[in-house]
């Protein structure tokens, strides 16, 4: 089994810490989607229903959620953290080749 060196761990510490912050994030604004837009709902029902407002906050947040459930779950897209790795590894490689030659 490869030891890590000290820098390796504080990066996947750094790394980790940085997720467990992006998925608290994201739970707690998912809970207060939950919790905000049927509130929303109610208001307009009491208010005013024949013109439902209640739909462009719905909207608008719902696509802020979207993009932030992206960037929590799938970012390994196009240009997400597998790419990062692949780019380091091809400029760690080209000086190395620079270096020897």
């Amino acid at each position: 089994m490869k030891k890590l060196s000290d820098t390796e761990v504080d990066s996947t510490y750094l790394r980790a810490t940085k997720r467990v912050k992006d998925l608290k994030e994201f739970y707690y604004s998912l809970i207060a989607y939950c919790l905000v837009i049927p509130f929303l709902v109610f208001i307009n029902y009491k208010t005013f229903w024949e013109f439902q407002w209640f739909w462009f906050p719905m909207a608008g947040w719902g696509i802020g959620l979207g993009f932030q459930a992206y960037h929590t779950f799938v970012n390994n897209g196009i240009l997400g953290r597998q790419w990062e790795e692949r780019k380091m590894q091809e400029f760690i490689d080209a000086e190395e080749k620079k270096h020897w030659k």
